[in-house]
């Protein structure tokens, strides 16, 4: 390879674009550059600096649109130093050589994240000159280096200082394939924001593109013969959250964390969830913190044990000194104090997350051979949508704890039944019966598995009751109230079941199964 003695800078994020400049300058390396980068560069004195329209002889125009769109430019970076007719040509219209391009895009992606971003916006922000010069110099990896990342200054300045200004052909062919990746997600990440503006309308995407970075590699997947890794697509949620203490995430871990964070976000009030297996053990609401989660824990201590939790607030040192008290894997919350912090630490394996609210995404799953897609289940129950169907109407605790209820209920997998209570106008979840292959049977492990009296208590069921059944068995333990879809070719069977056995009975006409 030979050494480097012309770069082309231009670049929209300047993180150390000055100390790599004054680095290749030192090795009497000539700099090109355009714009903003330009005056950045003059100002702390880079020398020898050129500008691009120097090299041109023509002007910057269209508002910055068309700045290294010329011959002058492509020609010096595609020549192919090897080909003895390439030479003769940029030498016969004075193009210069340039040995290395230095690019980083326009922050498309910083604006298409802004949901009121106009379309003006968007299309202002996609860079035309940027991404040629890179496939350019890409295409021409074995005469160009290409640099698209202030992550690779470093180790290319001390490779060029331990070489005399000579990158190998490795490092030439690894830049080469990061530019053309940089690019390809560029174009997808273009692609992808344009399709969600009209005319379309469409709320699903004609084409499902799927890009995350890989964020780290997992020790292993669902069990320890599986392998993993961890893909992020912003710094929101609980794939970017910023993990403050305790040992690697596992792969289960980040699943059963994501359900009890989307369960707690539901709450106004502060709410504590805690969360075994992707179904919660325990979630209710509290006057403190401390108290919601004290009455999330009293419901089912013994699932608890090894589960993971999450809060809606900043954890503070009297939750922590509770929490302390139990085996925990990790928690997911907004912030923590210091005391909470210090607390928490002492338990040196426990995983402590800092999660940031995500905007709501397309839910996306893989089966064999293709994905399915859907809009996340965002629906938020209105008291104008529900209609009381029994004699019976819920009574205002009852209405508190159905309205909890199906809150939770959401969050549970199908079949989903849940046990709730009024505690002080607030809402306690007292068991769950999930997943199980009848609704009836998903009544009768509920109420097996509460460790609180049931006396009182209402039921949410994310479906409708197909047979009379349910509501029967529920009654058998205490059950005064019960909100569900509605639905069933059997309604009618079933709210005279509840009016014979004097319940209370809601439909809302919105299912929430989850598979």
């Amino acid at each position: 390879m030979s050494r480097i003695q012309r770069a082309l800078i231009s670049v929209t994020d300047k993180t150390g674009v000055v100390e790599f400049a004054r680095s290749l300058s030192r090795l009497g390396v000539e700099i090109l550059s355009t714009g903003g980068t330009y005056r950045v560069l003059q100002t702390a004195g880079i020398t020898p600096l050129r500008e691009v329209a120097e090299v041109t002889e023509f002007p910057e125009m269209l508002d910055g649109r068309v700045k290294t769109l010329h011959p002058r430019i492509a020609g010096g970076i595609l020549a192919m130093r090897s080909k003895a007719e390439h030479m003769r040509a940029i030498a016969a219209h004075a193009i210069p050589a340039i040995d290395l391009v230095c690019v980083n895009l326009y922050e498309f992606e910083k604006v298409a994240a802004r949901k009121d971003a106009t379309l003006e916006e968007l299309i202002e922000n996609i860079d035309i000159g940027g991404p040629t010069m890179i496939r350019a110099a890409a295409k021409n990896w074995q005469d160009v280096a290409v640099v698209t990342s202030a992550a690779d200054y470093a180790p290319i300045m001390q490779e060029l200082q331990n070489n005399a200004g000579v990158l190998s052909t490795e490092t030439h062919w690894r830049l080469a394939k990061q530019a053309f990746a940089t690019t390809a997600a560029y174009d997808r990440a273009v692609s992808a924001r344009l399709t969600e503006i009209p005319p379309t309308g469409d709320v699903l995407p004609a084409t499902l593109d799927i890009r995350a970075p890989r964020s780290r590699a997992l020790r292993y997947g669902e069990n320890p013969h599986q392998s993993a890794a961890l893909y992020t697509s912003g710094s929101a949620g609980i794939a970017g959250a910023r993990q403050l203490h305790g040992k690697e995430l596992s792969y289960n871990n980040l699943v059963d964390l994501d359900a009890a964070w989307q369960l707690v976000s539901e709450f106004e009030a502060a709410a504590s969830t805690i969360v075994k297996h992707t179904n919660p053990c325990g979630c209710a609401e509290g006057a403190t913190q401390a108290e919601s989660y004290r009455r999330a824990l009293e419901a089912d201590p013994i699932s608890a044990f090894g589960g993971v939790l999450a809060f809606n607030r900043p954890l503070d040192g009297e939750t922590a000194t509770e929490i302390a008290k139990t085996f925990i894997e990790a928690i997911a919350a907004p912030a923590y104090s210091d005391d909470a912090l210090r607390i928490l630490r002492e338990k040196k394996n426990l995983r402590l997350l800092q999660v940031a609210s995500a905007p709501a995404e397309l839910v996306v799953k893989s089966i064999s051979g293709g994905f399915l897609a859907q809009t996340p289940d965002i629906h938020h129950l209105s008291p104008a949508e529900t209609e009381v169907k029994t004699r019976r109407a819920p009574t205002r605790e009852e209405w508190i704890a159905l309205a909890f209820g199906w809150k939770v209920a959401k969050h549970v997998k199908s079949n989903a039944i849940v046990y709730a209570r009024s505690v002080d106008n607030l809402g306690q979840a007292i068991s769950a019966g999930a997943g199980q292959m009848s609704r009836v049977d998903s009544v009768k492990f509920g109420a097996m598995k509460a460790g609180l009296p049931l006396q009182g208590a209402v039921v949410a069921s994310d479906a409708f009751f197909p047979f009379p059944d349910g509501v029967e068995e529920a009654a058998k333990h205490g059950v005064t109230a019960l909100i569900q879809p509605g639905g069933s070719v059997r309604d009618e069977e079933v709210i005279a079941a509840a009016d014979r056995l004097g319940l209370a009975m809601v439909f809302t006409g919105v299912r929430h199964f989850r598979h």
